[in-house]
């Protein structure tokens, strides 16, 4: 089927739970930090699915537990998702059709900038790359699903 595992639906394709590893590097500085956790893609009431994340970050050696929470709500066309922050701000959208996506967050200064990929029916890969003046990162996150 090619590099890239297409999902016609995205939001059936990422509900459930997940297994989550994260690297991070920050490139001015050299420091990396590593993430592990689950990721539950549950219903929301009104619709779409309710993103938490949680497990452990370490930094610089230190570790500390860390959560997220996002809304991941029906797109403006069918199969794709529209991604936001718990508090209900635009993040970004996410279109899988193809098994790829890119998307762009500004924030402040800085532009996060995401490669969505799908492997298959079981795994999915996102990496940011964060540029301005106050961040250079890199974010690479892959998913398993828990089966």
């Amino acid at each position: 089927m090619g590099e890239f595992w297409p999902v016609p639906e995205v939001l059936g394709y990422l509900a459930g739970d997940w297994r989550v590893t994260r690297s991070v590097c920050d490139l001015a500085s050299g420091d990396e930090g590593a993430f592990t956790g689950t990721t539950v893609f549950g219903p929301l009431e009104e619709g779409g699915l309710l993103h938490h994340e949680s497990g452990e970050f370490v930094w610089r050696g230190v570790p500390r537990p860390a959560e997220r929470t996002l809304r991941f709500l029906p797109g403006g066309a069918p199969g794709t998702a529209d991604v936001r922050f718990a508090d209900g701000r635009p993040f970004h959208d996410l279109d899988l059709r193809t098994g790829r996506h890119i998307a762009d967050h500004p924030c402040s200064a800085d532009l996060y900038r995401g490669d969505f990929t799908v492997r298959d029916a079981d795994h999915w890969r996102t990496v940011w790359r964060v540029r301005g003046p106050a961040k250079d990162l890199v974010l690479t996150t892959d998913y398993a699903r828990v089966v």
